[in-house]
């Protein structure tokens, strides 16, 4: 099992609320922001107790056919995913890769009630060699991954919240925290994006792109278009038993950003003839309009729940399927070997 797959494991349970502990943990999740660091590029923000509890949500799960399996695990770690989970804060922090260039890296802070010795326990069970170090008197675990030299890190900082990152980024969540360097509210990038973005929906986003970025967006003719877009909010909600959600790009002007929506919506259309074999893939991207203004560019939805039932349906088919033909490769090369020998 890859190291980092260990760490998502252990961040997967701090998210979904790995905690035998009832004591309450709820914050608004304008909250979390307070424990992103000022330098983030971008924040994700989901109210993740919302999520989980939506009408949708709580169907899927228990007419899940692992649903015997989740039960089990409530019942083994008396972990409730629907109960013990509050807020999710990611933020995109930009490191130096090894070539040299700018990478965004993540930064969470999860608001969830929960059983450090448990969830340190369920760790280091998966990971024999997980690493121990402090930082301003905080214990940090990592956990490396056979393929990358840098390890994930993760961080008990108090009775409802984890933080998770690389070393440098956790290590930033750590200064925030202790209020030594400023949080991402103060941002001059991001405190307008967070303003005017949707932040009562259950997901929602708020993205500064770096010049970088869009200069990289230029070289290339189907990409050009994108260099305008200077930021991005985004957001998905659930209401009235649908799904929507909203992708705004911000910049440019009224003549680029309409040959960009057209652009987008010749690709819409041709991606709703490709899905003609399966019509919950034509109506879902029929349900998705694309629209330009003088100083954005926007993608919205209204995603009906009937519509997201079959979607659903269809990705777990298309699953079980290449599972299926995984397992059929295996044997063929195991019948090879058998040959062999």
């Amino acid at each position: 099992m890859k190291k980092t797959a260990v760490w998502t494991l252990a961040f997967v349970l701090a998210v979904v609320g790995f905690t035998g502990c009832k004591s309450a943990a709820v914050s608004k999740t304008d909250e979390i922001l307070t424990w992103l660091p000022q330098g983030a590029m971008g924040v994700f923000v989901i109210d993740a107790h919302r999520a989980m509890n939506t009408e949708f949500v709580d169907k899927s799960i228990k007419e899940n056919k692992e649903y015997a399996k989740y039960q089990e695990f409530i019942k083994e770690t008396g972990i409730d995913p629907q109960r013990d989970i509050y807020t999710v804060g990611i933020a995109l922090m930009s490191e130096t890769g090894e070539d040299g260039k700018p990478t965004a890296k993540p930064a969470a802070a999860i608001n969830v009630a929960y059983k450090k010795d448990v969830l340190l326990a369920k760790l280091k069970e998966k990971a024999t060699d997980v690493i121990e170090q402090a930082y301003n008197g905080v214990t940090i675990y990592g956990v490396k991954d056979k393929d990358d030299e840098k390890p994930m890190f993760g961080a008990f900082f108090d009775d409802t919240h984890i933080l998770f990152g690389t070393e440098t980024t956790i290590k930033a969540l750590i200064d925030v925290a202790q209020k030594k360097a400023g949080n991402v509210t103060k941002s001059e990038v991001l405190a307008p994006l967070m303003k005017t973005v949707n932040k009562g929906a259950l997901l929602w986003s708020a993205i500064s792109i770096p010049k970088e970025l869009a200069a990289e967006a230029q070289k290339s003719p189907m990409t050009a278009d994108l260099e305008a877009i200077t930021a991005l909010q985004l957001y998905f909600d659930y209401k009235d038993k649908a799904l929507q959600f909203e992708i705004k790009g911000i910049g440019g002007d009224a003549a680029k950003n309409k040959k960009l929506a057209d652009t987008l919506n010749g690709f819409k259309a041709l991606g709703s003839m490709a899905g003609g074999e399966k019509p919950e893939i034509g109506e879902l991207i029929n349900s998705v309009e694309i629209s330009s203004a003088p100083d954005n560019i926007k993608i919205y939805a209204n995603l009906p729940e009937a519509l997201l039932t079959k979607l659903s349906k269809t990705a777990q088919a298309t699953v079980e399927e290449k599972m299926a033909a995984a397992k059929g490769e295996e044997k063929k090369e195991e019948k090879k070997e058998e040959i062999k020998k």
